[in-house]
């Protein structure tokens, strides 16, 4: 028990070593989670899943990963920044530009009287679950690909795995150690949603306006970063 509790112990550290430090995925994520909560979550869950995924392919293979990376690095990186700058260009333009006019409510959509209201306002409901779920999808998939192109994650647990040697051989060892990495990077995530949630429900409007400009010029000094030294 005292060997599975420091193997899950070690998971956890290593989790919170890769997702404490808020690079250009935690910026974007406290940027999600300022405008919508839920898919902010979405997101969250999707960097912790990818940590996990690198975590178990490192624990099984090692330094294989460090080898199969070492070779087109530079060219994931550069990859990686220049998704990281198309986001970033766009969020900045965004925010220049404005939300554009749109319904105030729901009774834009149409003509919903008291003679018909449930029946519409159930296919309505129905529509907008189906849109709020389809967004979910679509940041999950967004954040956990943007996640999977930085090869400094893999490269991370390649090394710290490669450190732990002999303790991590055992099934029952990597089964803990990875769950101990998805354990802490998830809470993490998800405390930064929480956190940025609740900061930007009690902000201005034009405040919140500036700390989108802050943090997409964040990404856009990020994807630079990353790009450098070119290939």
């Amino acid at each position: 028990m005292t060997e599975i509790l420091t193997t899950a112990g070690a998971g956890a550290v290593a989790g919170l070593g890769v997702a404490v430090p808020v690079g250009a995925i935690g910026v974007l994520l406290v940027q999600e989670a300022m405008r919508d909560r839920a898919t902010a979550v979405a997101a969250a869950s999707a960097v912790a899943l990818v940590d996990m995924a690198y975590a178990a392919v490192a624990t099984a293979l090692g330094p294989l990963v460090a080898a199969a990376l070492s070779g087109v690095e530079a060219w994931v990186r550069l990859a990686s920044a220049l998704i990281l700058a198309a986001i970033a260009a766009h969020g900045l333009w965004s925010s220049v530009r404005g939300p554009r006019d749109g319904p105030a409510d729901g009774h834009a959509r149409g003509g919903d009287g008291p003679a018909d209201g449930h029946a519409t306002q159930g296919g309505a409901d129905e529509s907008d679950e189906a849109v709020a779920r389809g967004r979910h999808a679509r940041v999950f998939v967004r954040f956990a690909a943007l996640t999977a192109v930085n090869p400094t994650t893999a490269l991370y647990f390649a090394a710290l795995t490669t450190a732990q040697g002999v303790a991590l051989r055992g099934g029952t060892a990597g089964a803990v150690f990875v769950g101990g990495v998805l354990v802490a990077s998830l809470a993490w995530q998800q405390f930064l949603v929480a956190a940025a949630g609740y900061a930007g429900a009690r902000i201005s409007g034009a405040a919140r306006v500036w700390t989108f400009r802050i943090g997409f010029g964040l990404v856009a000094v990020y994807a630079v970063k990353i790009a450098l030294p070119l290939p």
